[in-house]
């Protein structure tokens, strides 16, 4: 029997359950869909990446990738009857367009006779599969990696056996990658598989420590894979020791499966404050406040470990995880702008770009999240340049205003007049911003007579 295997955030042969699954019923009809609905919240950045990682998926099928664009419920639909399949396999899709779109897939394919099957998930854990010994989800971290720890140990699984691929099904032509001046990754399983064996390999040797370093360049750059499926985390898990790096690197894995059950508890929260008492904090919505948003998006705040990661984003569509928390409470807590605005700018340029992942990342920062008091916690833009950056070199390479300053006083040029010729001032005094920034928290947190945290 005929069967479609409808590939959506898991463009890889090895490890991908919903193919195995698909496969064993008999011939496959490979299909992915262009879905507007998600490429026009997409930046080109993204949308270029995901068009030459279907390339290289499209290769290892024999170029039997069938392509549709459109509603997939009814692109789906179509194509089932088409080819007379009697099932639909995907792997499953936690977030709240997906759970939504997928029901309205499976009411339509079960109307017409055809089975529709979700197998697994992109993470290692599912979203909603973990809870605490009441049924209710985990809201704190560290008692979810606890839980987590287990079940995250399940192995991968090979590649389908005896694979049949049903021919004769008219596709459209693959999408074109849309012209980018980043520098984007290698596309594909191929170029993520051979990036995990370099980090096996050793260099996750020094992660714990050095992770934080954007001058060093020592972290995964898996993102993008994971973000599109390229490598699944069990492959990730499966090749991780002891030693203190790999631990570190289990740990993050872990923060992304665990954002990604915030979210599937919370779906409003990809837009909306968890703890809605501090999501009430004053934000700024000024002419004023369009002028230092610009400013912050193009890299000319005036302070250079901020600038640095915003110009970094976009010359290469990524940034640094410590840079993307600086830069992000720079703008929610010395700019008093809201963080769904930065969240929004982050999802168009970032090349991995996750829903989940970057609203709770946003939220942690803002304050408005996960975090049991983190309202107070104001990143001092010099002080963590000086720590992360201590000799300049990540700011130099990105900021060639400040090539000419030697050494950690290039995170303040403003101490040196004339040395940063082009390079402007800062365009707010940090330390008046962070007393602005708790005071309209204290402000927040006094408008409820209880604490709503979710």
């Amino acid at each position: 029997m005929t069967s479609l295997m409808w590939f959506r955030r898991d463009l890889r042969l090895a490890d991908n359950p919903a193919f195995v699954a698909a496969a064993g019923r008999g011939p496959v009809v490979p299909v992915f869909v262009v879905d507007p609905h998600l490429t026009g919240a997409s930046g080109d950045a993204r949308l270029a990446f995901l068009a030459r990682c279907l390339q290289t998926l499209d290769e290892s099928l024999a170029d039997r990738m069938v392509l549709r664009t459109g509603d997939p419920t009814e692109a789906i639909t179509r194509l089932a009857q088409e080819s007379g399949a009697s099932a639909v396999f995907a792997t499953a899709d936690f977030g709240p367009y997906g759970r939504d779109r997928d029901a309205a897939v499976a009411a339509r394919l079960s109307a017409l006779g055809i089975e529709f099957e979700l197998v697994e998930s992109p993470y290692a854990v599912p979203p909603g599969s973990i809870t605490k010994a009441d049924g209710t989800p985990y809201r704190v971290f560290t008692p979810y990696f606890r839980a987590w720890q287990e079940p995250a140990r399940a192995m991968p699984c090979p590649e389908p056996s005896g694979l049949v691929m049903s021919g004769g099904i008219e596709s459209e032509p693959l999408p074109h990658a849309p012209a980018v001046s980043a520098l984007l990754p290698e596309p594909g399983e191929r170029a993520a598989l051979l990036r995990l064996a370099d980090l096996a390999g050793g260099e996750l040797d020094g992660y714990a420590v050095e992770r934080d370093r954007p001058d060093l360049d020592r972290t995964s750059k898996l993102s993008p894979y994971l973000k599109l499926g390229c490598i699944h985390p069990r492959q990730i898990l499966a090749v991780l020791g002891n030693a203190p790096g790999h631990e570190a690197f289990r740990r993050q894995l872990a923060w992304r499966d665990f954002y990604a059950d915030v979210l599937f508890h919370r779906p409003d929260s990809r837009t909306s404050s968890l703890q809605a008492r501090l999501g009430r904090i004053r934000t700024d919505h000024d002419a004023r406040a369009d002028d230092r948003f610009a400013r912050w998006a193009a890299g000319r705040t005036g302070y250079p470990i901020v600038d640095a990661g915003m110009r970094q984003l976009a010359s290469t569509a990524w940034m640094h995880n410590r840079v993307r928390m600086l830069a992000a409470s720079f703008l929610v807590k010395d700019l008093h702008l809201d963080w769904r605005r930065g969240a929004r700018h982050f999802m168009q340029c970032l090349v991995d770009g996750d829903l989940a992942s970057n609203a709770h990342g946003w939220q942690w920062v803002a304050g408005t999240g996960t975090d049991a008091a983190p309202y107070h916690r104001i990143f001092n833009p010099v002080v963590q340049g000086t720590r992360f950056d201590p000799h300049g070199d990540y700011v130099r390479r990105w900021v060639p205003e400040l090539a000419g300053i030697d050494g950690p006083a290039v995170h303040e040029p403003w101490k040196l007049p004339g040395a940063a010729r082009g390079y402007p001032p800062p365009i707010v005094d940090h330390a008046a911003e962070r007393r602005e920034a708790l005071a309209r928290y204290s402000e927040a947190r006094s408008t409820l007579g209880t604490d709503d945290r979710y």
